[in-house]
C-alpha cells in the first residue's frame, strides 16, 4: 500500500546542547549586538510553511517539550520539562529551502507576516507550559528566543550532533 502525502505545515530540528549563545539583535553604529545566552538544554529551531495556521501550536508545543530527548545526569532519557533544561527557540527559514538547479528556493515558507504571527504564538503557549510543570519553574531554567526575520547568529556547544527533524 502506498503511503498516503500529507501536507507539511512545520518543520522543526531540534538540537540537545550544553551551552549556547544566539544574537538577538544585530550591532549598529551607536549600540553592541544582544545576545541571550542558556545552558544544558534544547534548541528548537522552526520554520512555518504556506498553509500554517494557529491549529498546529498546540501539537508542537506538547510534541517539543514532552519528546524524551535530554540525557539525564543517570543517562536516562527525558523531557526537557523533567530535565530540567533551558529552551532556545530559533526562527529558520532556510528548514523550508528546496533546491532548484544549484539554488535554494523558499516558495513553500509561509509569508512573513503569518511566520511572525504563528512564531509569537509558539514562543507564549512554550512558556505558558514550560511555567506550569514545577520542577521546570523551579529548576531556573530559562526559555529565550530568536528574532523572527533577522539572521540568526549562533554560537553552539553540544557533547554530539544530537539532532532531530520533525514535521508537522
Amino acid at each position: 500500500m502506498a503511503a498516503l502525502e500529507r501536507e507539511v505545515t512545520a518543520r522543526v530540528v531540534l538540537q540537545q546542547c550544553l551551552h549556547a549563545k544566539l544574537q538577538v539583535k544585530p550591532p549598529d553604529k551607536d549600540t553592541d549586538a544582544e545576545w541571550v545566552e542558556i545552558q544544558k538544554g534544547m534548541i528548537i529551531y522552526i520554520c512555518f510553511f504556506k498553509g500554517s495556521n494557529k491549529d498546529v501550536i498546540p501539537k508542537i508545543v506538547n510534541s517539543l517539550l514532552n519528546v524524551k530527548l535530554s540525557e539525564s545526569d543517570t543517562g536516562k532519557h527525558v523531557s526537557i520539562t523533567e530535565l530540567p533544561g533551558d529552551v532556545l527557540v530559533v526562527p529558520q527559514a532556510t528548514l523550508g529551502g528546496k533546491t532548484k538547479g544549484r539554488c535554494m528556493q523558499y516558495h513553500s515558507n509561509a509569508d512573513k507576516e503569518l511566520g511572525m504571527e504563528l512564531y509569537a504564538l509558539l514562543i507564549a503557549q512554550c512558556q505558558q507550559e514550560l511555567e506550569s510543570h514545577p520542577k521546570w519553574a523551579e529548576g531556573g531554567a530559562v526559555l529565550h528566543f530568536g528574532t523572527y526575520g533577522n539572521r540568526q547568529v549562533l554560537q553552539l556547544n553540544t557533547n554530539g550532533p544530537y539532532t532531530h527533524l520533525l514535521e508537522f
